[in-house]
């Protein structure tokens, strides 16, 4: 009776040991702590975290979670565990790359359709018309009349000049041929054309010289008038204001063309080439333009810390005005390349790791090379092949647990001591399991080492 009842005894407290099998057939060895894998009991219950610790079962305890042809740092994560986490995989494809880089831009004058209107002499405004700052003006529109004394010995020149010419019209008409009386500035150009460069230097335009020249009367009113249809910018006149020579009377900007300076970050310049189009758009008129970005170089702005990069557009219903903001639009298109989404990649400053889907729960991690980077994917040097599965979503927690996992069984010097790379891929690879794996190949007294057949293959296929 008494071996009996200690036989019984054993059976139900082997039973509340763990290593048992679990009601799904699978045997628990232990009990972890879901936050600190280093915290274990041999019992469930609630983790110091207030969570339910997790059992570890024998198919997936650290003897069996990681073959040993697999890289240090690689974790198995049960189904239940990835959907939990949010682990999500994606595929790292080599396909071609169309992308939109959208910023914003404000509005320019052209500098070199700028015209300054500054006084040649001195004298005082007589009389104003009706225009001021953002008025739209024609060409050889009259912005103002002033008065100066020395106009008028300017203007008896000219006339005593044609005078002069005239005097020897007949002779000159039948030189020339002609019947009718020829034009005065075309019978002595030295002479009269002289007479005109003095009172155009002064500040007359051509259209009242010539209004003197045909009706040969002397005028003390001098216009001043738009060199160039556009906008007034500038307006420094005012009814009975004296001014001297050198002072800024008015500034006309052409706007048929303007320029439109859009911020880019410094990796987005080499984009940006000399002749590349864009489209440019205001929003709120619902207007849209073509753009193209000018010869010059981008100037950096040391506030915003970007680029600014120089865009010419037509603009032939003034719907761009200068200071405006628009909405500038770049097409980038680039050859097929390998590209994953920039939530892959896991930055710790000194390198950058993706995880790699091995199948079976397992996720390796890799470090990878990257090149540029458009929007939410990034471009990949080395260290992936097209068609492997990466996560996407969840690295941040596969990368703790990797690490922890690393740490416990004190793999971390032996990752960072790995110095070979695969020269196809440019993979790191572990040499020891290359070596196992038969994965190495002789050439020119080198050994090279490989993480795939497949690349091994490639190597000797080239190399023979």
């Amino acid at each position: 009776l008494l071996m009996a009842g200690s036989f019984l005894v054993g059976s139900w407290h082997s039973q509340r040991k763990p290593g048992n099998d679990a009601p799904g057939g699978r045997r628990i060895l232990y009990y972890v702590d879901p936050m600190n894998p280093g915290h274990t009991s041999d019992k469930p219950g609630l983790a110091p975290c207030g969570m339910k610790m997790e059992p570890v079962y024998a198919d997936n305890g650290p003897s069996a979670q990681v073959p040993s042809s697999m890289t240090p740092g690689t974790v198995r994560i049960s189904p239940e565990k990835q959907q939990l986490i949010g682990v999500r995989v994606g595929q790292a494809e080599k396909t071609p790359v169309n992308h939109l880089i959208r910023t914003i831009g404000r509005v320019a004058a052209h500098e070199t359709k700028i015209y300054r209107i500054n006084a040649s002499v001195d004298g005082w405004i007589k009389e104003t018309y009706p225009n001021s700052v953002g008025s739209l003006v024609e060409k050889d529109e009259v912005l103002a009349t002033f008065y100066s004394p020395q106009f008028l010995d300017a203007e008896q020149g000219y006339l005593y000049a044609l005078g002069t010419v005239e005097r020897l019209g007949p002779a000159r008409r039948l030189e020339l041929g002609r019947k009718e009386a020829p034009n005065p500035a075309s019978l002595d150009p030295y002479v009269v054309q002289r007479q005109i460069d003095v009172l155009r230097g002064m500040g007359m335009g051509d259209v009242q010289i010539e209004e003197v020249g045909r009706t040969r009367q002397l005028t003390q009113d001098i216009r001043i008038a738009s060199p160039v249809a556009g906008f007034i910018t500038v307006q420094n006149v005012s009814p009975a204001q004296r001014f001297s020579k050198g002072t800024e009377l008015y500034q006309i900007a052409d706007l048929s063309v303007v320029w439109i300076l859009a911020d880019i970050y410094e990796h987005e310049a080499q984009y940006f080439k000399p002749g590349v189009k864009a489209l440019v758009s205001l929003p709120h008129q619902k207007k849209t333009c073509q753009a193209t970005v000018s010869k010059v170089l981008p100037v950096f702005d040391a506030t915003t810390r970007t680029l600014k990069v120089r865009l010419e557009a037509n603009n032939p219903d003034y719907a761009l005005r200068p200071d405006m903001f628009a909405d500038v639009e770049f097409p980038i298109t680039l050859p097929p390349t390998l590209t994953v989404p920039v939530d892959a990649i896991l930055d710790s400053g000194l390198r950058k790791t993706v995880f790699v889907d091995q199948g079976n729960g397992f996720f390796e991690p890799r470090n990878v090379e990257t090149g540029w980077r458009l929007g939410d994917r990034i471009e990949i040097v080395k260290g992936l092949m097209p068609g492997e599965r990466i996560v996407t979503s969840g690295t941040f927690l596969l990368d703790s647990e990797s690490r922890m996992k690393m740490a416990a069984a004190g793999m971390a010097a032996r990752a960072e001591a790995r110095a070979a790379k695969d020269p196809i891929c440019g993979m790191d690879v572990d040499e020891s399991k290359a070596k196992a794996a038969g994965r190495i190949s002789e050439y020119g007294g080198k050994t090279y080492y490989f993480c795939a057949d497949v690349c091994k293959q490639r190597f000797d296929r080239d190399h023979k």
